[in-house]
């Protein structure tokens, strides 16, 4: 819970921090400008807003870790993908998304701050624990951070703790630990394909190089 609200809280204040300028810059998302990243970041808010509220009943059917399917890369051709851009462009001044971005992003963390852990609640449909359910959004939070600041250098990276969790719950997808030449911050990147990996960084990941990237949906 602690973890979700200092991901939630790192990515909001980056949000915050952003130039005129900066709304129109590539992110780390195919095809999406930092003002589509954010308008997407609106729909994941509603969707914590909307899963805290839908408890089930049932026993868990996934965890923080198995709630995650490995997917295809991103081409930019899904639907819902092709729409972030559309209706982040709808706003018109960077001004308007920000303000309902704060608005639903601080309902998020407050319904999340107050959400009992041990509730289960249903979700894609499956049924996991609130505690589980924000643990998993801390890989979200973390890995749309990056995304977020990703042609922005002077921007301030997602919290240590933070990029030490989602790498721990990226290394229990890929079933084999992520090796320690990588940093944190390198090991979501490559793990993820956020980044090509350098020749040393392939011969370090071995067998696991064949199974990267891990592209989580």
């Amino acid at each position: 819970m602690d973890l979700f609200s200092r991901s939630w809280t790192a990515l909001r204040t980056a949000v915050d921090g952003l130039s005129e300028q900066d709304w129109e810059r590539p992110s780390g998302c195919t095809g999406w400008l930092v003002r589509d990243l954010v308008c997407h970041l609106v729909i994941d808010a509603q969707d914590v807003l909307i899963t805290l509220v839908t408890p089930a009943e049932t026993e868990p059917t996934v965890d923080s870790v198995t709630y995650w399917n490995l997917v295809e890369p991103p081409t930019g051709e899904d639907p819902l993908d092709a729409l972030i851009p559309r209706l982040a462009a709808a706003y018109g001044e960077p001004r308007w998304l920000k303000f309902h971005f704060d608005d639903v992003g601080s309902a998020a963390g407050r319904a999340a701050e107050l959400a009992d852990p041990g509730v289960r609640v249903s979700t894609r449909d499956e049924v996991l624990t609130v505690g589980d359910y924000l643990s998993a959004y801390v890989v979200e939070w973390t890995l749309h951070h990056l995304d977020l600041i990703a042609h922005l250098p002077s921007a301030a990276e997602p919290p240590a703790e933070t990029l030490a969790a989602a790498r721990a719950s990226l290394e229990k997808i890929a079933g084999a630990p992520i090796p320690a030449l990588f940093s944190d911050k390198d090991a979501l990147l490559v793990g993820t394909g956020r980044r090509v990996p350098t020749d040393a960084e392939k011969a370090a990941l071995g067998e696991l190089a064949e199974r990267i990237p891990l592209v989580l949906g």
